[in-house]
């Protein structure tokens, strides 16, 4: 128990180590704006099929969003850090928007087109943690 406390506190030490870091290389233009992530959680037997959530359904959805998206990200297979232990997220989507406001009036209206989509994210490929 004692082994795993250390880990974790070694890992969270690296982690804001590593995004104090990561804080000054953002520039400018980011400064002011909204993160928006979608998190997939990963659970064993569930498909995820990144090829497809890459290509088709976050630029669907970064089209709704015009020129309120400064730029949008795709982690894949997000880790936990702790050794021998199941990825918590198969992905995370994020967009980066400069108004909370206009990308919820944007997401409004479009709310069924993108929930009518998830379907297409799951049933294609299984996903594999580690590849």
């Amino acid at each position: 128990m004692k082994v795993k406390l250390a880990v974790s506190i070694i890992l969270l030490t690296i982690c804001f180590a590593a995004f104090g870091q990561e804080k000054q290389a953002v520039t400018n233009v980011e400064k002011g704006l909204t993160k928006v992530s979608v998190m997939y959680p990963y659970a064993e037997g569930k498909t995820f099929d990144l090829e497809y959530y890459e290509t088709k359904h976050m630029p669907m959805v970064a089209g709704f969003l015009g020129s309120n998206l400064v730029k949008y990200t795709i982690e894949k297979g997000v880790s936990s850090g702790i050794p021998n232990q199941p990825l918590p997220f198969m992905a995370i989507g994020t967009f980066y928007v400069k108004s909370l406001s206009d990308y919820q009036a944007a997401i409004g209206p479009n709310r069924d087109a993108i929930r009518a989509d998830f379907p297409k994210i799951h049933q294609h490929h299984p996903y594999h943690p580690g590849k």
